[in-house]
């Protein structure tokens, strides 16, 4: 460590400092004295050298953007970048346009605090517990990878409102049997549709993305690998490949059904393939033909979530919205149990 005094052809005295920092690198730094006589000004180099020796140079404050500037890199470096499923990132875009940027988009990313959750929590308040919580941890993702970038120090830490659980309504066996023939009677894919949802569990975008190829009728077996999300094809929910065992009469249905029209399994008489208004469509009239009180219309109906509708996420976002969710019958679902073992397999053999 070293310390110059020398007189500046300016007519003023400058300091010229030398000194070893806190992480061992090597600082020069050369200043004008505040002082006028030379043994001042080395005092005041020497204070100046012990300061940098502790606590080394006063970094320059960092320019923190705000959150609807920090937005678009966080959608390109994140949600693109790390190919999250089309409906995760359509979700993600959706609340920050539709709750997240209007309440606290102008505000820099360091500005963001617990005050500032409960401006957005305010801002929601017309909504369920459960679109509240969904929209603060798509903030907290936003923050928490402004913290890893080096944009600012730490993320703070929300906290979630207490939600309800809502019971979801499902067609018993005796119901499920009477849409198996109402969908008889309406065509043959629509009764290949209902078997793949109430019996092999299927959700409605893998009915949507499931192929010929992936029913194996030597071994009785659907495997089930992709999943449809408004004409995108991604992995399934679970982002795992499975394996479903076909009951007799799935196994017939979807014998029936085969075809030369492409590579989907499913197709509309006018040969375009299904979507989800197709399905939709599709339950409602096997409901119809059954007799059976149109609980689809509810269950099927755009959930908040829907970003082309323009309106918030709800409790029936993208991502819960499958094939007769509510209607017949999911994995791990009683009918779908049933229908792999037990009752369910018994009235698959006797189809």
């Amino acid at each position: 460590m070293t310390i110059r005094v020398v007189e500046h052809e300016g007519g003023w005295l400058q300091v010229d400092i030398r000194v070893r920092l806190p992480d061992g690198t090597r600082y020069r730094e050369r200043l004008k004295a505040p002082v006028q006589s030379k043994s001042a000004a080395r005092r005041w180099a020497e204070e100046r050298e012990r300061y940098l020796a502790l606590n080394g140079p006063k970094q320059p404050k960092k320019e923190v953007p705000t959150l609807e500037d920090f937005e678009s890199r966080f959608i390109s470096e994140h949600v693109e970048a790390n190919q999250l499923k089309p409906s995760t990132a359509a979700s993600y875009k959706s609340r920050l346009k539709l709750h997240i940027r209007p309440a606290l988009g102008r505000l820099r990313l360091d500005e963001i605090d617990k005050q500032s959750e409960q401006r957005l929590k305010a801002a929601m308040k017309q909504f369920d517990p459960g679109t509240i919580n969904d929209t603060l941890a798509v903030l907290s993702r936003l923050l928490n990878c402004a913290a890893e970038w080096g944009v600012i120090g730490s993320a703070p830490r929300f906290a979630k409102l207490k939600t309800r659980q809502t019971e979801i309504e499902f067609f018993d066996f005796d119901d499920f049997e009477r849409l198996v023939d109402g969908a008889r009677k309406v065509d043959p894919a629509v009764l290949a549709f209902v078997l793949l949802a109430g019996e092999a569990g299927l959700q409605r975008g893998e009915i949507i993305a499931l192929d010929l190829t992936d029913a194996d009728f030597r071994r009785g077996q659907l495997t089930i690998a992709r999943s449809d999300w408004y004409g995108q094809i991604g992995t399934t929910k679970g982002g795992k490949t499975r394996r479903v065992p076909m009951t007799t009469r799935l196994t017939a249905a979807l014998q029936a059904i085969r075809h030369l029209r492409g590579p989907r399994m499913l197709y509309q008489r006018n040969g375009e393939p299904v979507s989800e208004n197709t399905l939709r469509s599709w339950l409602e009239r096997a409901e119809a033909a059954a007799h059976l009180l149109l609980a689809s219309r509810d269950a099927w109906s755009p959930g908040e979530g829907d970003s082309r509708a323009g309106r918030p996420c709800g409790p029936l976002d993208d991502d819960a919205l499958h094939a007769p969710v509510a209607g017949v019958a999911q994995p791990g679902d009683p009918v779908a149990r049933a229908a792999r073992s037990g009752r369910g397999q018994q009235r698959g053999n006797e189809g």
